[in-house]
Formats: C-alpha cells, sequence, structure tokens
C-alpha cells in the first residue's frame, strides 16, 4: 500500500472516532456580567437555571432530578442551565470530573465572581445566597426557588408553565 494512502486511512480512522465520541460538556468560567445574559432570555424558552456546587449536599441530591426534567422535555421549548459556584480552582481537579462521572450533558458555566453582595440581587432580590437556588422562567414569568427539588415537584412546575405557553 502506497504510504500515502496509508496516511489517509490513518486520518481518516482519527477523524471518524473523533465525530462517534460523545459530545463533551465543555464548563465555561465566566463572571457574572457575562452570566447575566443567561437570566433574562426572551425568546420562547423556558429557561431553568440551577445554582448549585459539588460541596452543597442537597445540590448533588436534585441533580438527578433536574436530569430528568430535562430528558423528559428534550423535545419542547425547555433548557437547563447548571451555574455552579465552586472556586475556579476546582474547575479541573473537581467540577469537570464531576460533570463527566454524573454524566451531565446540560450547558454547565462556573460563575467566578466573589463579590455576591453585588450580583446575587441581581439573580432575584429574594435570593440570600442558599443553595441550591433555582430560577425557571421565560419571557410570560420569573419564579424562584430556594430549596431542593425532587423529580415529581420539578416536572409538575415545567409541565404546568409548558401548557400555559
Amino acid at each position: 500500500m502506497p504510504i500515502k494512502s496509508l496516511i489517509f486511512l490513518c486520518i481518516l480512522s482519527v477523524s471518524y472516532s473523533a465525530k462517534s465520541q460523545p459530545k463533551e460538556n465543555k464548563i465555561q468560567v465566566l463572571n457574572f456580567e457575562q452570566l447575566e445574559p443567561y437570566l433574562h432570555k426572551t425568546n420562547d424558552t423556558i429557561y431553568l437555571v440551577n445554582f448549585w456546587a459539588t460541596w452543597c449536599a442537597p445540590c448533588i441530591k436534585e441533580l438527578p432530578a433536574i436530569k430528568q426534567v430535562e430528558e423528559k422535555y428534550k423535545n419542547e421549548k425547555f433548557k437547563v442551565l447548571l451555574v455552579s459556584l465552586d472556586f475556579e480552582w476546582d474547575l479541573t481537579s473537581r467540577l469537570d470530573p464531576f460533570v463527566k462521572s454524573k454524566n451531565i450533558t446540560s450547558k454547565v458555566f462556573l460563575l467566578n465572581d466573589p463579590d455576591q453582595n453585588k450580583w446575587i440581587d441581581k439573580v432575584d432580590q429574594n435570593w440570600w445566597g442558599e443553595l441550591p437556588f433555582t430560577l425557571i422562567y421565560s419571557k410570560q414569568f420569573r419564579e424562584s426557588y430556594s430549596q431542593p427539588f425532587t423529580f415529581d415537584e420539578l416536572n409538575s412546575i415545567i409541565n404546568q408553565k409548558l401548557n400555559n405557553l
């Protein structure tokens, strides 16, 4: 076999195997100014924005419920955004491995903005900074919750909101 053909087959093989790999969930590190537009979308989609951290036990407990709701409504006008409040220095050692091990496919942001006093009220006037904290909003409504959810609770809220669109 000529060397050019062999090289072509190697490139084709690498390209094919890269395409067949599952999509990597790249965690974006943002400050609040960069995150804020994601909290105020005005399209026809319902957004669930969950503020959480890997060190927060109630947050970890509710993640499977969020994943289930996201999977159930994947063909609807519904999106999940996860905003981690982990420390930026834990991105590669803790957050990224956690996201991969839990097979989280939601969009994940790491909010790297230590001045919580400046931005917590901009997220929601009623939020005191406790975790987990969830916003569920669309252009027609905006609700916030300072509690961990079960699948049934989230499913009920999202189902009702989608039916009212």
